[in-house]
């Protein structure tokens, strides 16, 4: 069964888990571009991707929206409730899911997931129950080297690389 959903979290996955107020009290928050175009990428192969994070933001809103992730839910407390809802919107099983997260907000939706990715400074806990614990840090390109691995384990690699040649 292909994975046809992944399923990030922000704060320490997609960012370095820093939060930065300015003067005036705006947050800052920075993105990878490397895992900006592995997300475009996945989901010009045809594949979905989800945003589930505990903090809200509209940084992350913004992020989201450029990058065309199809489903975005922020303020959330029970993440693998809000990813099993999803499911089942999509017609698709936890088979389907390849998750990312660090900490241990993300445990139980890693643990459910069919293939969980943590980065390589994600908490102990979560790291003992990953799939794959990944060589770069969050906010490092950690979730391109998820999508990468992804793009191999389901044989895509002449499709994702198509898209740029």
């Amino acid at each position: 069964m292909s994975i046809e959903l992944i399923v990030l979290d922000v704060d320490g996955t997609l960012t370095d888990g820093k939060i930065t107020y300015s003067q005036n009290g705006d947050e800052i928050k920075s993105f990878s571009v490397k895992d900006g175009l592995a997300i475009a990428s996945w989901i010009k192969l045809g594949k979905q991707v989800a945003i589930i994070t505990g903090r809200s933001s509209k940084i992350v809103e913004r992020r989201a929206k450029e990058l065309g992730v199809q489903h975005f839910y922020q303020g959330i407390h029970n993440k693998k409730e809000i990813l099993e809802s999803l499911l089942k919107e999509l017609n698709l099983t936890m088979e389907n899911v390849a998750s990312a997260g660090d900490d241990l907000n993300d445990y139980k939706m890693l643990k459910a997931s069919r293939l969980a990715y943590v980065p390589a400074d994600a908490s102990h806990y979560v790291k003992i129950i990953a799939d794959e614990v990944l060589t770069k840090n969050g906010g490092d390109a950690a979730i391109r080297e998820m999508i990468e691995r992804l793009i191999v384990l389901e044989n895509l690699e002449e499709d994702y690389l198509a898209l740029w040649q």
